[in-house]
């Protein structure tokens, strides 16, 4: 338990290896745009712009993602700067920062982790949710 920091993110590189996911942007990488994709997406490295799918998202330790994410279900180790609507679940584990507005109707922030924001959350799916463009 203690001493593995790093633990999460070993089993998301074990899931990329495996073929669960189907594209990896790991540390030296960094993209600018608008992201789609089905499946699995691991970030590991920079992105800035918006991103949308119904898929899973999973930021590593090293991840940064700055813009708005739309998505099915996201799993944060490193950094976030925006909104994130999700579908089915937000994940925040340590050492994760989010700083922004989220919504989902399941939420799980574990101990060291830091978030910063408003969070709409629950049976409503996050549809009272007006606005979540980046402030």
């Amino acid at each position: 338990m203690f001493g593995d920091k790093n633990e999460a993110e070993k089993i998301d590189y074990v899931a990329a290896a495996s073929g669960q996911v189907s594209t990896v942007l790991d540390k030296e990488c960094s993209f600018e745009g608008k992201m789609t994709f089905e499946g699995i997406v691991f970030i590991n490295g920079k992105f800035k712009g918006e991103i949308f799918s119904d898929g899973q998202l999973i930021i590593g330790e090293s991840g940064y993602v700055e813009g708005v994410i739309e998505i099915g279900t996201i799993e944060i180790q490193g950094e976030v700067r925006g909104n994130i609507l999700a579908k089915q679940r937000i994940e925040i584990n340590s050492p994760a920062v989010v700083q922004g507005d989220i919504a989902a109707p399941s939420l799980i922030i574990k101990e060291g982790a830091v978030f910063e924001g408003n969070c709409t959350m629950g049976r409503t799916k996050a549809k009272n949710v007006v606005d979540l463009n980046v402030k």
